[in-house]
């Protein structure tokens, strides 16, 4: 059941005096992009008449097949709280639809979609909580962005040694004011790396709240004068930033993946979608680890790729370690459900040794795109053309 009508956003946005709403939706890298209109267009914008130029996007369609419409999702309206308080400014999160009314089938927020519900024909509900790691660096004097910091904080510091301390606790109050719940943050390893975990909202929502988060963070860090990055790597011989997938599935609204007799109070469920997803697993990092600085990350690593937290009973969750912030939320969540939710059904176990990032995963950017092209589930999840113009772009 929706969360707001049209007419419901009509009236807040009369009621809180908002100028302008950003279209946004996602491209297939991940990059939000958006068209933004006036209140007086928005009536036409809700009603799915709002059209662009779809030849101008990486990885949409042909000039010759250029028309493409913005359905906005009335239940992601918020007014973003750094905005002036007169004429504020909003958004609608949109999905992607053709001239003919049907769904673009590259819009990484429809195929993510398209996952979620095969898995409710299983009477399935997938539920993600992402930890999201990001560094946050200074500006020189010419503007330049600086991999010098002045703090020397390191794992859960407080400031003085944690100078990013009052930029985080903005950027959750925004956060929290978009109706996006945080679960906790900290300072990281790293000097300048920083983090904030969410809490678990189902898949869509989270994949929504990635780009939210990424958004939020370069918006209020430069406002401190800072630079965020989610690069995955950004500095030889310091800890990278990675985005931990904590993952779980209720079926008849019980947790799929707890069973306080199964070994460890974990059920042959979980074990299952563990397997389904490292039965991809080269192919899905493509999509979890998409550029070449990736991989500078995951060669200096030496950790599980999976690991299950303690919690147990409705808290009971599989922890997908190797994921970067670099990657699109909604075609990362995608493969990582469907080649899970393919283990629940094929009842794949996963390897004995799962010990070493080295051992499990591509060395490089080029050996990712290899075991993509060798992977057809994997391609099948993304779609014959998306995938096509993915590995174009990636060889590029």
């Amino acid at each position: 059941m929706s969360k707001y009508s049209k007419e419901d956003i009509l009236r807040m946005v009369d009621e809180e005096d908002v100028g302008f709403i950003r279209l946004q939706f996602t491209d297939v890298f991940g990059t939000v992009k958006n068209i933004a209109v006036t209140a007086g267009q928005l009536e036409q914008a809700l009603n799915n008449e709002c059209s662009f130029d779809g030849s101008g996007i990486d990885g949409f369609v042909r000039i010759e097949e250029d028309d493409m419409y913005l359905y906005p999702d009335l239940d992601s309206f918020e007014i973003f709280p750094w905005r002036p308080q007169t004429g504020k400014v909003a958004r609608l999160i949109c999905d992607i639809h053709k001239c003919d009314g049907t769904p673009f089938e590259g819009d990484s927020r429809y195929i993510l979609k398209r996952v979620i519900r095969e898995a409710a024909k299983m009477g399935i509900y997938p539920y993600i909580a992402p930890e999201c790691e990001f560094c946050l660096f200074p500006y020189d004097t010419d503007g330049e962005v600086m991999l010098q910091t002045q703090g020397h904080g390191s794992y859960f510091d407080v400031a003085p040694l944690d100078t990013g301390e009052n930029v985080r606790r903005d950027i959750i109050l925004a956060l929290e004011d978009m109706g996006i719940d945080v679960r906790s943050s900290y300072h990281e390893h790293s000097p300048y790396q920083h983090e904030i975990d969410l809490q678990p909202v189902n898949a869509l929502a989270a994949a929504d709240n990635i780009v939210t988060f990424r958004m939020t963070c370069k918006t209020i860090a430069s406002r401190h004068g800072l630079h965020a990055t989610f690069m995955p790597k950004p500095k030889s011989g310091e800890n990278g930033s990675g985005m931990h997938l904590n993952m779980s599935l209720t079926k008849d609204g019980v947790n799929l993946f707890a069973d306080e007799n199964g070994e460890n109070g974990l059920s042959q469920e979980a074990s299952y979608f563990i397997g389904g997803i490292m039965a991809h697993i080269q192919a899905i990092t493509l999509i979890t680890n998409p550029i070449v600085n990736s991989y500078k990350r995951l060669v200096t690593r030496r950790k599980p790729v999976f690991r299950i937290p303690a919690e147990r009973g409705e808290k009971t969750r599989v922890e997908f370690r190797s994921p970067d912030p670099s990657a699109n939320p909604y075609l990362a969540f995608a493969v990582c459900l469907a080649a899970g939710l393919e283990g629940i059904e094929k009842k794949i176990l996963p390897p004995e040794h799962m010990e070493k990032y080295n051992e499990l995963l591509p060395g490089s950017l080029l050996e990712a795109v290899r075991a993509f092209e060798e992977d057809t589930f994997v391609q099948n999840v993304l779609g014959e053309d998306l995938s096509a113009k993915y590995v174009m772009a990636k060889k590029n």
